[in-house]
Parts: C-alpha cells; structure tokens; sequence
C-alpha cells in the first residue's frame, strides 16, 4: 500500500496566492486532536464542501480532499514523491534535514515509494521479475495456514486483543515468509518498522526521528548479514529472487535491495493491521452488514473492498509540486507540497453512493486506497490475499466474534488505526 512521505524538516513553502476559489484550512481539519483522528470525515465533508483546494499552515500543505482531484494528481507527472531527482534542496526551497537523520533517509529514499524515473522505473521493473502474481498466488496457502493459526490461538482463549493476536502476526510472518527470516527473528520486524512508520506522521518529533534512525540501522544491518546468506545459498524465497533479477545485466544494488524489503515490511503489513481492525470495528458497529457477510448472503472480496473504502488506513499521500500547477484557478507554485486525502477521496458523494454508508455489496468502488500512477501499491494483491484470509478464518471459526469495549484510536493520524480491539466469543 502507497504511504505518506517522511517530513522531519521544517517546511519553508511558498505562501498561497490569492485566489477566489482556494480556501484557508478550516478549523475542524485538525491532525493532531484526538477527536479529528477517531472521525475525521465530517471535517473532510467541509473541505468538500468549501472548495477542491485549501491551504493549511501549520503543515504548510495543500489539501486536496475530492476524489476527482484526487486520482488525477496521483497520475500528475508534475508532481513527485521526491524533488531530489531534479532539485537540490536549496534550489528546490527546502531545509535538509538534519545529517543525525540520514540512516532513515538513506534506507527510505531508496525505496519505490520515494523515488521518481529513472531510477523508480528501473527498481520497479526489476522488482517485478521478483514479486510477480504467480509469487503471490504461491504464498495463498501458506497465508490461509498462518491466518488460520492465529484464529486459533484467539479462539483457544475465548478472545482477547484482535489487533495484537490476529492483525499484527499475519502479515509480519508473511513478509517474513516471503524474505526467508528465521522464525526466531521475526519478532524483531514489528517494532522496526512502527518506529520507522511514526516519520510518517505529520511534524515528527525529534524523539520519534531518533527512534526511526536506530531502527533504520538496526534493519539494515540485520538485513545486509541475511542478504549476505542468500547470496552465498540462494532458497527459494523473495530475497534470493531479489538478488538474481536482472534487466539486461542491470541488477538492483544491495541499498535496493534493503530498502525494497524495508518497504515491503512497512508500507505492506501496517495497512493491512489498520484495515483489519478498522474493519472490524466497523463490522461491530454495522451489525446487519457483519450478518450479510457471515450468511454468505455478500462475498468476502467485496466486503474487503468496501472496508478499504469505508475507513481507509492511509489518510493522507504527499506529493510534491515539482512545475507550477493550476486547481480550480489557484496556482500551485514549484516547491509546494499538496497532500492528497484518501480518506476524503473514498467518502465523496460525487464518486460513490452514499458514502458513509456501509454497503458491502457495492458493486462500483474505484477507492484510492492503493493509489494510483506509478506509485500504485507494489503489494496491493497480498494486501487483499491476507486480508481474505483474515477475515475469512474469524468469519468460519468465530461465528460468535463479538465487540468487548470500544476502542481507543492511536495518536497517529496519517496510518490511522486503533491501539487494540478486544473481542471475546
């Protein structure tokens, strides 16, 4: 799943240019309130409502909350995920961030998600020999075996935390299986990658870049040794795929290579807890769509469709202006940054049917929430895969499965997601 790029560094942009059609940021828009992050969609309502375009200062964004706008900017060539492919950071208005920062850059900025073409094309080309459908399809039941150990486990103790013993395992030990990681290491991977994922958040504090710098070096010193097994005894896992690909004799570097399974780890398994507890709650709250669903009466795949939509993981994807644009007659200037919000995207009325109802049914669901363009989630087919399985194994051995105490939401805004949802049978 495409996530949010790091922001640690002060955001020096351009100020908006009058404009009878962009709008200031109103005041219910606020990421940092625990309110707003329980329910942000009566303010994305309001953002629609007043324009397609409104410039928040204390992130010195651009919003972007409809879906036309949306899905048209994430295939916007005028924009990037990095300036740095044309644009020092000076040329390009920016603070470099601090050089204390750079382990986290360093593994980040080589990732897919971060990079434009060349190098992006290339890297994803390669990749691709790697992680095809076919790998996919491959890894369905050993997903379908994990997921439904975990059921298992939950049903053995008549309940428990869904997010800890159920969203959270699944799909750490599937990358796991995919990179061939020892079971014995795997618990290492989960709290990696929650302290690399907080540079997502808007604003990051220094503790929490701090937290992302030691984990970026512990994650890639971890994976250099494994790299280094793979090469001297390549298996059958996506890390030795990884090594062998090649293009014409192009081949990606071992920093690719790192970065490829950090990203994998980070932008894969954290939508995919989010969607699976998000849906559940959701499920709770909906007690005649949880009824359809376990009757047979609507397929899973669509369900999972719609609880993307519905509540969407990733809120927010930021990209940066990198050549003037106009929206609805404001201009955008070089060196702005707009932040495209999915979750706003995925609930207007002018795309979907009564969107903030839950239809699990519904047949016509073009949701955002993997993106869309070049940046389109690597992952999104194993996003659904363990999603499937998920669902699907508490749906067969949890009939019962019912809602204990409401949940409370984790501070985060940009990966939105509850910090447990305790359920019993």
């Amino acid at each position: 799943m495409a996530e949010s790029r790091p922001t640690p560094e002060p955001r020096p942009t351009p100020e908006p240019q009058a404009s009878s059609h962009a709008s200031s940021h109103s005041t219910s828009f606020d990421p940092w309130s625990p309110g707003f992050v329980a329910d942000p969609y009566p303010a994305y309502a309001e953002l629609r409502e007043r324009g397609r375009l409104h410039y928040f200062e204390p992130s010195r964004q651009w919003l972007v909350p409809h879906h036309a706008d949306v899905s048209a900017l994430l295939r916007d060539r005028r924009l990037g995920r990095t300036y740095l492919h044309r644009f020092t950071h000076e040329e390009f208005g920016r603070t470099p961030p601090p050089e204390a920062h750079e382990p986290f850059h360093i593994l980040n900025g080589n990732g897919l998600l971060d990079l434009e073409a060349p190098d992006h094309t290339r890297i994803r080309r390669l990749i691709s020999k790697a992680f095809t459908p076919r790998t996919v399809e491959v890894l369905a039941p050993t997903v379908r075996r994990l997921a439904a150990e975990l059921v298992d486990g939950l049903c053995a103790a008549g309940g428990g935390d869904l997010l800890a013993e159920v969203a959270e395992p699944l799909p750490v030990a599937v990358i796991a299986e995919m990179l061939g990681v020892p079971a014995a290491d795997r618990a290492l991977l989960r709290p990696w990658s929650a302290d690399m994922c907080a540079m997502y958040e808007l604003n990051p504090t220094e503790d929490a870049a701090r937290r992302a710098v030691l984990s970026s070096l512990e994650f890639t010193a971890y994976l250099r040794e494994l790299i280094a097994a793979r090469r001297a005894a390549p298996g059958g896992d996506l890390l030795s795929a990884l090594i062998a690909a090649q293009d014409a004799g192009d081949r990606l570097s071992e920093q690719e290579m790192i970065s490829t399974c950090a990203l994998l780890l980070n932008a894969g398994h954290e939508a995919t807890v989010n969607t699976t507890v998000n849906g559940w709650w959701t499920l709770f709250r909906h007690p005649e769509q949880l009824a359809a669903l376990r009757s047979g009466e609507v397929s899973l795949s669509t369900a999972v469709e719609e609880l993307l939509r519905y509540d969407t993981p990733l809120q927010m994807f930021e990209r940066w202006v990198l050549d003037d644009i106009e929206i609805d007659g404001t201009l955008v200037p070089r060196g702005a940054e707009l932040a495209l919000l999915f979750g706003s995207a995925n609930r207007d009325p002018a795309r979907f049917d009564r969107p903030d109802t839950v239809d699990l049914s519904r047949p016509d669901n073009p949701h955002v929430t993997f993106g869309a363009g070049i940046h389109y989630c690597l992952g999104a087919a194993l996003g659904r895969l363990e999603l499937g399985a998920s669902f699907g194994e508490l749906l067969r051995r949890a009939p019962t499965l019912r809602l204990v105490a409401e949940p409370e939401w984790k501070p985060g805004y940009v990966i939105r997601g509850v910090k447990e949802l305790l359920v019993e049978m």
